[in-house]
């Protein structure tokens, strides 16, 4: 006799399982999405941060004068301290065995820049020929300045690349062209370029042409210098605290400013900064990890529950299967291979269309230190396969419960 209802029953029960099994495999397939987009801001993080300091070079140490906020030996706080150059020239004696490149730097300022007719309102900064290393700017046309220019109080100019651009725009190239800096001509004879238009937004001359020619006596606005490459990193910025320490000390005591005034000398070391911003990228990347295992985690419980379900849902064809001679490994070999399906189609979908996803929208993102997200493809596989052997691992305890089931209990299950 056609039972309908039994057979309604029958078929409520397929319909459940597949709901569960495909909210199962959706939890375990976003928990590998969720981990890998998250790996991959968090590497898009790390290249945005090393694309920030690749505008200057990696060791590169710098020197701004503040004013003194204490009391010290009789002088009032207040003080607003001025580098000259004697500071600059002493400190590269004092320090030379640790130095690669040095320049101190003037910024000239109350004076007007023309080319022809044409009103330019670009910066103009007086260096030394080594600060082309330490700001990392690329000749792209001509030279930078050398050290007969210095010698020679040389007037001679290097442009950025967006002055270039906006401003000799008319000639096949500006090297051989004049600029008028307040009347006097400077010859352009190199063209640099930078990471970003902002930074080709200056003009560089002799610092020796700046000073006597626009009346900058002996004095600079600021040092900087870079320190040579060393083994690993741990040593880098070792070096740097070492050198920056010894660098503040000797001009805090040539200034007459307390020990513990740290505003009225600023020393900045790149080494330093680069060490605080990946220290916090490895602490988000771990984070990132914690989230996207936890879902994981989620998932694969979800596995074994449903696991558990199949099993109880199953009891009478288990007892049917092994009345007719199956063995306990065939019955654990059944369970598992659901389980390990669920996991596997899931994780590598997942996976997929997560690093597809990266690879289409990563190289277009352009947000303030974050870019190109993308992940380590070995990475994301073998977390795939950790999660399939969870997975297996998760289904292995109802798929034994189920190789113990007795045959007489499970004919009677209803």
């Amino acid at each position: 006799m056609f039972d309908l209802e039994r057979w309604q029953e029958i078929f409520d029960t397929i319909r459940k399982n597949k709901l569960r099994t495909f909210l199962t495999g959706l939890s375990v397939a976003s928990g590998i999405f969720i981990l890998v987009i998250l790996l991959g801001f968090g590497q898009g993080m790390r290249n945005g941060i090393e694309h920030e300091f690749e505008q200057d070079a990696s060791t590169s140490v710098w020197v701004w004068p503040g004013v003194t906020s204490k009391e010290y030996k009789g002088l009032n706080p207040g003080r607003r301290i001025q580098l000259v150059n004697e500071n600059y020239n002493k400190a590269s004696a004092m320090f030379n065995d640790d130095i690669e490149y040095g320049s101190a730097r003037i910024f000239v300022r109350g004076v007007s820049v023309n080319y022809g007719k044409e009103a330019l309102i670009y910066g103009v900064q007086g260096v030394a020929s080594d600060f082309q290393f330490i700001e990392n700017a690329k000749m792209i046309e001509g030279r930078f300045i050398n050290y007969q220019d210095e010698a020679s109080n040389g007037k001679v100019a290097i442009i950025g690349n967006k002055i270039k651009k906006d401003v000799f725009g008319d000639v096949d190239t500006p090297i051989g062209e004049f600029i008028d800096i307040s009347g006097i001509p400077f010859k352009v004879i190199g063209v640099y370029k930078e990471m970003e238009d902002r930074e080709e937004e200056r003009i560089y001359i002799p610092i020796t042409t700046a000073q006597r020619t626009f009346n900058g006596g002996n004095r600079v606005n600021n040092l900087s210098f870079t320190l040579p490459p060393v083994e690993n990193f741990d040593k880098a910025v070792a070096q740097a605290v070492d050198f920056k320490n010894g660098l503040r000390e000797y001009l805090q005591q040539t200034h007459t400013i307390a020990p513990d005034d740290t505003g009225a000398i600023e020393v900045w070391s790149a080494m330093e900064e680069a060490k605080r911003y990946y220290g916090l990228t490895n602490n988000i990347k771990l984070f990132f990890w914690f989230v996207g295992v936890c879902t994981i985690i989620a998932g694969v419980v979800g596995v074994s529950n449903i696991m558990m379900i199949v099993v109880k849902e199953r009891t009478r064809e288990i007892g049917i299967r092994k009345a007719l001679g199956a063995k306990p490994w065939s019955i654990i070999a059944m369970i598992l291979h659901e389980a390990i399906f669920v996991t596997a189609i899931s994780g590598f979908g997942g996976l997929i269309f997560s690093m597809a996803l990266l690879e289409l929208v990563g190289p277009n993102i352009e947000v303030d230190y974050i870019m190109n997200p993308s992940v380590n493809f070995n990475v994301a596989f073998s977390t795939v396969i950790v999660l399939i052997v969870a997975g297996t691992l998760a289904g292995f305890v109802p798929a034994y419960r189920a190789a113990k089931v007795k045959v007489i209990e499970s004919l009677r299950d209803e």
